[in-house]
C-alpha cells in the first residue's frame, strides 16, 4: 500500500509529456521514412496512447507506492479510469512500458534538466540488480551490469553518475557499469557546462582538471590524505562542504522515486524506471537547495584561504 499520496501534478505531466510526444512523433515518423530498409516497421499498437503510459510511469515515482504493480492494480485501474479511459490489464501494460523508452529520454533531455548557474556538484550513487550472493546466477543483466564498490559494501549492477547544480536540478546523467571508474564519463557529461564543478575524492585527476579548465569549467575536489595543501580560496572552500547536496539528491531519487529495485526482469524495463524516475524527480516541488541567493554567492570573498 502506498506511503504517501503523490504529490505530482498529474495534470501538468500529462499535458507536458502529449505535447512533448506529439513533435517528437511527427519528427520520427519523417526520420524512419527515409531510412531504406525493407518490409514494414513494427508500429505501436494499443488503446493507450504511449503519452499516456509516459505518463502512468513517471506517477508511479511520485506515488509513494513502493512497487510498480501495487500502483497500477490498487490506484491506476481503481481511481484514474476518468483520467484514462483506454486503461489496459497489468500485463498488457508492461508489455508496453518499453514502447515510451525513446519518448521519455528525449523528454527527459529536451525539458527536465535545470538552468545552468555556474555552480555544479557531481557524484555518482550504486544502483544494485541483485543480491550479490545472486549475482552470478543473474541473467537479466548479463553481460551489462558489473561488480562496483560503494562506501558501504561490494554491489553487482550499475553507476548512476550525476551533475546537479545549487537548486537541485539535474543537469546531466549518465549510467556506466557498476566497474566504470567514476571520472570517465565525466568529460561528456561536463561538456556543455562552464563556472565550478565540485566532486569527492573519487574525482581528483590532473589530466581531468586541465582537459575541463581548457572549456571554462572548473573541477574543485576533496584533498586526499596523500595531497599536498594547496590554496582554496575561500568561496570554493565553503561551496565544497556543501557538496552532500548531491547526496540528498542521490537518497531522493532512490527512497522517493523508487529508481533502485532488484525486481527487473527485462532491461528495458529497468531503463524506463530509471529514466521515468529521473523526470519524476523534476516535477518534485522540494528539491534539495543550498538556498544562498546569487547575490550573497556574488558577494562572498574570492581571497584564498
Amino acid at each position: 500500500m502506498a506511503a504517501a499520496i503523490t504529490r505530482l501534478n498529474l495534470t501538468q505531466i500529462f499535458c507536458d509529456v502529449d505535447d512533448f510526444y506529439q513533435s517528437f512523433e511527427r519528427f520520427s515518423e519523417r526520420e524512419i521514412a527515409k531510412l531504406p530498409y525493407e518490409g514494414q516497421a513494427k508500429r505501436y499498437q494499443s488503446r493507450l496512447s504511449v503519452s499516456e503510459v509516459m505518463t502512468i510511469v513517471i506517477a508511479f515515482h511520485g506515488s509513494g507506492y513502493r512497487t510498480f504493480k501495487d500502483f497500477y492494480t490498487n490506484k491506476v485501474l481503481v481511481d484514474w479510469n476518468e483520467a484514462f479511459p483506454n486503461l489496459v490489464s497489468y500485463g498488457r501494460f508492461v508489455e508496453l512500458m518499453p514502447w515510451s523508452f525513446m519518448g521519455l529520454v528525449c523528454f527527459l533531455n529536451s525539458c527536465c534538466f535545470g538552468e545552468l548557474t555556474g555552480v555544479s556538484f557531481i557524484d555518482s550513487t550504486s544502483l544494485e540488480v541483485c543480491h550479490p550472493n545472486r549475482a552470478r546466477a543473474h541473467k537479466t543483466f548479463k553481460g551489462l551490469a558489473g561488480w562496483g564498490k560503494s562506501s558501504v559494501a561490494w554491489y553487482f549492477g550499475f553507476k548512476l553518475h550525476l551533475i546537479i547544480n545549487d537548486r537541485g536540478e539535474l543537469l546531466s546523467v549518465a549510467l556506466t557499469p557498476g566497474n566504470t571508474d567514476d571520472r570517465k564519463p565525466v568529460p561528456e557529461m561536463a561538456k556543455d557546462l562552464v563556472g565550478k564543478l565540485f566532486g569527492d575524492k573519487g574525482y581528483v585527476s590532473q589530466a581531468l582538471f586541465q582537459e575541463l579548465f581548457e572549456r571554462g569549467l572548473e573541477l574543485i575536489a576533496k584533498r586526499r590524505k596523500n595531497m599536498k595543501n594547496t590554496l582554496v580560496k575561500l568561496l570554493d572552500k565553503i561551496l565544497l562542504r556543501k557538496r552532500p547536496i548531491i547526496e540528498t539528491v542521490n537518497d531522493q531519487l532512490k527512497n522517493i522515486c523508487q529508481i533502485e529495485h532488484s525486481r527487473h526482469r527485462s532491461p528495458f524495463n529497468f531503463l524506463v524506471n530509471l529514466v521515468s524516475g529521473l523526470i519524476a524527480y523534476s516535477y518534485h516541488p522540494d528539491k534539495p537547495s543550498l538556498a544562498i541567493p546569487d547575490y550573497e554567492l556574488k558577494a562572498l570573498p574570492q581571497a584564498a584561504f
